[in-house]
Formats: structure tokens, sequence, C-alpha cells
């Protein structure tokens, strides 16, 4: 045979190299499904899942107008994908959290009792499990309270405020919420939830609620110190002493949920708004100011002085708001001045007690009795920081407010809506 006859036309070379490029990207994609199938144990993954959600904002505000026309709110600002307060989310763990603990990296043999037939155990354990967390009711079932160890009649009083804030809110998430499966965003809705096993306690943390002193609190029950009152602002923030939920298996979360007293403590919106722009803004801050102040300045505050603009002190709450109500915010949202709904998620996880922060030390000490608190155990009611500072209520708010358009003043209501219907807040004076 000549040498010229063995040469391939180019119309050959390029038929053979499609060829072995499909068969190629075909072996590919059937090892890609084998693995993920090997890892997860659960088949392949659906990235489509949906997520958690109450009802959008038109259809609550059908009905809000039918009882009460004299408000209009308009459309609630989209809010920036970019947010620092969500950056740490981490639904694809859900999915691989079993996985990830279960020795892949073992040497495998197939003899009896070895790690493949214990991984292949556990892998259908996880299966098992993972099936009935889809198949879980949502929001989880209420359960009555405890009030065996609740001796004293003084707490009666307190006991009915809490069983109609229990029920108001029961009722709201009924008729206004929409919930679909939320198994696939369950660690980063449990992230604000703060565990103590001793008492069986999970504690949603509401910054501006008190949620200094009930870190302190959590802190003594857990054995960490003999009295809240000997416990700094750092050790309680930055100490890191105290278990998150999102920290546990989806086994200890699915099992503390459903058998855990729950606890949130809210406030008004607008009482916690101006609350935490007086403590972040009004005071020097080495985080605050740079990342937040300077940034606010720069875009809200015209013809800036250069110091304002590189140390981001004396951010003006005018300016503040309007960084809040941005749809394109300059830097994301923070969980100090985020809604309640956002941060606890109350129509997904119900709560077994509704605290506020305007009855604050009353109902933290009538639900210490509940959980079998110490007797000597009652909730501190000194101010965490900046004690000199008058306390942020109503008349303090309205100082503020009076820097603002009616038409600012309606856009925060607006923003923190589902915060006050959910919690049946007074509307504020607009």
């Amino acid at each position: 045979m000549q040498p010229s006859e063995m040469v391939m036309n180019p119309k050959q070379v390029f038929f053979w190299v499609l060829i072995f490029g499909v068969a190629g990207l075909l072996l590919f994609m059937y090892l890609q499904v084998w693995i993920e199938e090997q890892h997860t144990g659960w088949g392949p993954v659906n990235y489509l899942q949906t997520v958690p959600r109450i009802m959008t904002r038109e259809k609550i505000q059908e009905h809000i107008t039918i009882q009460n026309s004299k408000f209009h709110m308009p459309e609630d600002p989209k809010e920036r994908k970019e947010n620092l307060l969500h950056n740490s989310e981490r639904s694809a763990r859900v999915l691989t959290e079993a996985s990830h603990s279960q020795g892949e990296d073992q040497p495998l043999d197939k003899t009896a009792g070895s790690p493949t037939i214990k991984l292949t155990k556990k892998h259908q354990r996880t299966k098992t499990f993972f099936k009935k967390f889809r198949e879980m009711s949502w929001p989880l079932d209420i359960h009555p309270l405890n009030k065996s160890l609740v001796k004293d009649n003084k707490w009666r009083k307190i006991d009915a405020t809490q069983e109609k804030r229990r029920s108001f809110l029961q009722e709201f998430c009924k008729k206004y919420g929409g919930v679909s499966h939320p198994q696939s965003h369950l660690f980063h809705m449990v992230s604000r939830i703060y565990v103590e096993d001793k008492h069986k306690i999970l504690y949603c943390e509401v910054p501006k609620a008190g949620c200094s002193n009930w870190k302190r609190i959590l802190m003594v029950l857990n054995g960490l110190a003999p009295s809240a009152y000997n416990i700094s602002h750092d050790a309680v923030h930055y100490g890191k002493h105290l278990k998150k939920l999102d920290s546990f298996d989806l086994q200890g979360i699915y099992t503390r949920l459903n058998t855990y007293t729950k606890a949130v403590f809210v406030r008004d919106p607008m009482e916690r708004l101006v609350s935490a722009f007086r403590d972040k803004f009004e005071h020097p801050n080495s985080y605050y100011h740079p990342v937040f102040g300077k940034a606010i300045i720069k875009k809200y505050r015209p013809n800036a002085c250069e110091k304002a603009l590189n140390n981001g002190s004396g951010v003006k709450f005018k300016e503040f708001v309007h960084y809040l109500l941005d749809s394109h915010r300059p830097v994301g949202m923070d969980i100090h001045w985020e809604k309640v709904s956002k941060l606890c998620y109350p129509c997904l996880i119900n709560y077994d007690f509704v605290g506020k922060f305007e009855t604050l030390e009353e109902d933290a000490n009538y639900f210490l009795q509940l959980i079998g608190a110490p007797k000597e155990l009652k909730f501190p009611n000194f101010k965490d920081r900046h004690s000199s500072d008058e306390r942020t209520n109503a008349q303090v708010v309205k100082q503020y407010l009076k820097d603002l358009t009616r038409t600012e003043r309606q856009l925060i209501y607006d923003f923190y809506y589902l915060d006050y219907l959910m919690f049946n807040y007074t509307t504020p004076f607009l």
C-alpha cells in the first residue's frame, strides 16, 4: 500500500474526532452521575428544590386593605442579593452533611464487617432519615407549654398574655403562610438559634431585643458561669461558648426542633431600628463605621468631607434610613436591623414562647420558671453597653422620626410590615 493511500482526508478525520468526542462526553456524564450517587446515597441532587417563603405581600395586603383602608403601603424594596447577613448560607450542606462524616477516605474491602458494609448501612440509615425529613409537615406542630414547674399564681396574667401571643402568631401563619418543604435551606433557617441541652432550650437571637442578657442566661444554665452579672460583653458575643443549632447534623436538628422548648423575644420594629442605629453609629465602632458608615456617607451625603469619607463616623439617621430602603444598597444587610421574619422564620418554626422586649423582665423570668431553671436565677435588667445613655423608647424614637418625611416613615413601616403584623405591634404614628 502506498503511503498516500494511508492518509485520511479531512472529512474522515473530522468524523472520527466527532465520534470519539461524543463517546467521551457520554462517559464523563455517566461517571459524574455514578460518583454523585455513591457520595450522597440519595441519587442525583435536585438543584431546583423550592425555597420556603411566606405568602406574597400583595396577598396579605388584600386582607389588610379590607380591615384598614387608611394606610397605603408601597412596594417592598427588592432586597440586594449580595447580603452580608446571608453570606454564610449552607444550603448544599443538607445534601452532603451525612456523607462527609461517613469516612469515605478509608480503604474499602468487601469482607463481612468491613468498612464497605458499615458504610452501606450508614448510607441506608441516612436515606431513611432524609426520606422522613422530606415528609415532615411544615411548619412543625406547636406543643402546649409544660406548666407543671410553675407553682406561683403571680404568673397567671403573664401566662394568659403568652397564650394570646402564641395563638395570634399561629393564626397569622395559618392565614398568610404558604410554606413549601424547606429542607434545602434548613441550616440557614436555624443559624440564629442557640442550644442549651441541659434544660432543652432553643433560643432564637434577635439583636436589640435583649439578646446579650439572654446569652448570659444560657451560659449560666450551661454551667459556664455562676452568675449572669459577671459575664462581659466580649465573652457573650465573641467567646464561642454557646452552641448553635446549625452546628448539629440533620438528626440532631430534627430531634431538638421537635422536643426542645423554642423561644423568641421580639421588639417594636421602629424602636429596634433606632436602638441599632444609636448603638452602632453614635458611638465609636471599629467595624460598623468603616464597613457601613463609609459606604453610607459616600452614597447618601452630597459633598461629604474627606474626614467623614475616610473614617465613616457621623452617619445621620436619615442617611441610614436611605441605605435601609435602597434596593441597591452599597453594603449588605446586618442582623441588628434585619427583619425578625428573616432571622427566626416564625411561620416555619413554631415557637413555644413569644416574649417581648416591652415586657422583657417578667416574660423572661416566667420562661425560666417554665423550664425549671434554678430559683435564684433571675433575668438581668442592666444595659449591656452605653449604660449612661437613655434606653431607646417610644419618646426617643419620636425624636429620630422627626428628621424624616412622612413618606420615609411610611416606607420604614412597609419594610418591617411582616414583623408588625406577626407580633401584633401597633402601627406607629406616621
